[in-house]
């Protein structure tokens, strides 16, 4: 199910730190989304998920700035990057 391996890190004045896995844990909760594509999501550590198939990487992207934003997560100029790694184990 969770085929892909996601590096999901923040941009905190031009240095990369990977995202607390308690923000990729909420955002894997659902309750906000009501888009069911991402219950394919598996938090696994700070700063990586693994992901199913069908989950879309941009749209992961925007709805995980999104949340990460309005959480007050992401202040203004910061930034999230995603990186597919390889495949889960």
């Amino acid at each position: 199910m969770f085929a892909r391996r996601i590096r999901v890190e923040y941009d905190e004045a031009g240095v990369a730190i990977p995202a607390p896995l308690k923000w990729l844990d909420n955002f894997a909760m659902r309750s906000f989304t009501n888009d069911s594509v991402f219950d394919d999501t598996l938090p696994v550590a700070d700063g990586l998920i693994e992901i199913g198939s069908r989950v879309p990487l941009e749209l992961l992207d925007e709805r995980m700035t999104d949340w990460f934003r309005r959480k007050g997560y992401l202040k203004a100029g910061m930034g999230l990057h995603m990186t597919e790694l390889t495949a889960a184990k």
